[in-house]
């Protein structure tokens, strides 16, 4: 057996990414890949079991990423509204230097897939998003609503004006780019919808 070749499993990775994006998870393919990525399919069999092993363990290795950098000087103590700016500026900024991670795990998370894939997510991320949220409702800065609603209106803003940056545009063709001002002023309408 071979030893593994990081390099060679970086690229792979990529690759696969970047194929997923293109051509979705039924145009994709481990002949596709060891194309893309210059190695023999066999070399792929090194790495992973199968096609879905590798999906899964892409998703892990993405979701992993984008939970640590969303975690990054965050506390499940702080305050509602600071811990909320914390997640906000976190998540944009990795949306916006990995937006090919975070269209993989949007597909992924539309695909018959996403369950196998929430069963490795683990209770790290969870555990934090969850006990930050209990911290807010018991001192009383948070109104109490269903998990789907606190998630659209805390987080769904964000990521609409995140699309809208890097398409360059907004509703209507109008040209669009994201700056702090427009990021700020969001996030506080956000927080005075969620504040009893």
């Amino acid at each position: 057996m071979r030893a593994r070749d990081d390099s060679k499993m970086q690229a792979i990775r990529e690759k696969a990414v970047a194929l997923i994006v293109k051509e979705g998870f039924d145009g994709f393919s481990m002949q596709k890949l060891a194309k893309a990525a210059g190695v023999s399919p066999a070399t792929l069999y090194i790495y992973y079991r199968d096609r879905e092993d590798l999906i899964l363990q892409l998703w892990c290795e993405s979701f992993k990423a984008m939970a640590e950098a969303t975690l990054k000087n965050f506390d499940p103590e702080m305050s509602f509204s600071e811990g909320l700016k914390v997640q906000w500026m976190n998540r944009a900024r990795y949306c916006l230097k990995y937006p090919e991670q975070m269209q993989f795990m949007e597909q992924l998370r539309h695909s018959p897939l996403q369950e196998k894939a929430l069963e490795k997510m683990g209770e790290g991320f969870k555990n934090a998003m969850r006990t930050f949220v209990q911290n807010a409702i018991k001192k009383n800065e948070l109104v109490k609503v269903e998990l789907e609603v606190y998630w659209s209106i805390a987080f769904g803003p964000m990521y609409g004006l995140v699309k809208f940056h890097q398409e360059g545009q907004s509703i209507g063709g109008r040209k669009f780019k994201l700056t702090g001002k427009i990021m700020n002023d969001t996030l506080q309408l956000v927080i005075k919808a969620l504040t009893p």
